[in-house]
């Protein structure tokens, strides 16, 4: 794409109460971050890249603040109650399990129950029983999702502390910062507090969560060195590939997906399944499996979301994998994508051959034409929702 181009889409993002930088100046910058954010894959501190770990790990990275994550992220939502009890001692054994699988970076918030005291419990562990270059590869992301009040230096600092307290570390990886209301520009002020904490040593990368392009490009032009930014993304919900991926395909943002396996909607569970009969299917008995319904919902329906699940099983028997395996990797194909989550119930389901099964898949052309096919078929949820993150913030 030419670089006038570019930078003319790049101007629908714009919003009247960003802090304009000089045209020519910011896009120069923007081009310049492009090339230098771009993910890399990369070892950690051992003396090899093998090629399965460049497979598995990537870099995400703005200026000078940089991370490597595994590409397949553990999601710890489902700490938070709903699916099931969670053992302390069993969470951890299982974290154990994912990490010395090599699924070893985790993705929590301060409001997922006991996640973080999770993380905490299991790193001690780590630390106990397992060798120095063995934690070298752990990667703890957090998420901070405030209230609505005024954002002090002190307000932010106590809050971040809580985390590092929680998760038993002097410096959190990531945190991914939350904002409810974009009527009230305090989320500037935030992020530029979190910048602080970042360079005092408290924060290694500074990250969003749910926010839409408009207000990242603010956010970037605000200098605040974010890295990657968190959205909701699937095969049923490609908005992030209609306007924040442009985005960030030109500043070098990345992204890391959740609802990718659709809280287990994208599985042979729930093939040739019909809802709309009573006891007739699997029960929708998660809030994950309940809000990705929804999601179902707008986009087409059952008939044809059993399309979709018939296309990909298709896929993933011609590749002998399952098909959230095929659901994850299709994503994580996806330009800007850095990683993708995949939910873990602590103690009581495991799913690592199926996640580990994602790193070897290459889907060809003829496997990716026939997912888009369909894909296509549901309605634009960009129109009906709105941008990443809007879905959140809906009147």
């Amino acid at each position: 794409m030419a670089s006038s181009t570019v930078f003319t889409s790049l101007n629908l993002f714009k919003s009247k109460k960003s802090t304009k930088l000089n045209p020519s100046t910011r896009f120069s910058h923007s081009r310049q971050q492009l090339s230098s954010n771009s993910v890399k894959c990369c070892s950690t501190t051992t003396t090899a890249t093998t090629e399965e770990e460049t497979t598995r790990r990537v870099t995400v990275k703005n200026g000078n603040d940089s991370l490597d994550i595994c590409r397949v992220l553990n999601g710890m939502w489902q700490t938070s109650g709903g699916w099931g009890r969670i053992d302390r001692d069993d969470a951890v054994e299982a974290m154990l399990r994912y990490a010395d699988a090599g699924l070893s970076t985790f993705d929590m918030a301060d409001h997922y129950g006991p996640a973080e005291d999770l993380y905490g419990i299991f790193i001690n562990r780590v630390r106990r029983e397992r060798p120095p270059e063995y934690l070298d590869k752990l990667r703890g992301l957090t998420k901070w999702v405030p209230p609505p009040v005024k954002m002090t230096s002190s307000y932010v600092r106590g809050s971040i502390d809580v985390s590092r307290k929680r998760m038993d570390v002097p410096c959190l990886d990531m945190l991914q910062f939350h904002w409810w209301d974009y009527s009230n520009p305090g989320y500037i002020d935030a992020l530029k507090h979190l910048t602080d904490l970042k360079e005092e040593g408290k924060i290694k990368t500074v990250a969003l969560t749910n926010f839409d392009t408009e207000r990242l490009q603010i956010i970037l032009e605000n200098g605040i060195p974010v890295v990657s930014n968190q959205v909701q993304h699937s095969i049923v919900d490609m908005r992030p590939q209609q306007k924040m991926a442009e985005l960030c395909q030109l500043t070098g943002v990345k992204l890391i997906t959740y609802g990718t396996v659709m809280g287990g909607l994208l599985s042979e569970k729930f093939l040739d399944t019909n809802l709309a009969i009573p006891f007739a299917g699997p029960p929708l008995n998660t809030p994950s499996l309940q809000k990705y319904k929804r999601m179902v919902d707008a986009w087409g329906g059952w008939s044809l979301f059993q399309t979709l699940l018939q296309t990909l099983k298709k896929v993933a028997s011609k590749h002998g994998v399952s098909i959230p395996t095929v659901a994850v990797k299709y994503i994580l194909d996806q330009p800007a994508v850095a990683g993708s989550m995949i939910g873990v119930r602590l103690g009581l389901s495991e799913h690592i051959q199926d996640s580990y099964a994602i790193f070897s898949l290459v889907l060809d052309e003829e496997d990716v034409n026939s997912i888009q096919e369909v894909s296509k078929r549901g309605k634009d949820l960009l129109k009906v929702i709105g941008d990443c993150g809007d879905e959140y913030r809906r009147s």
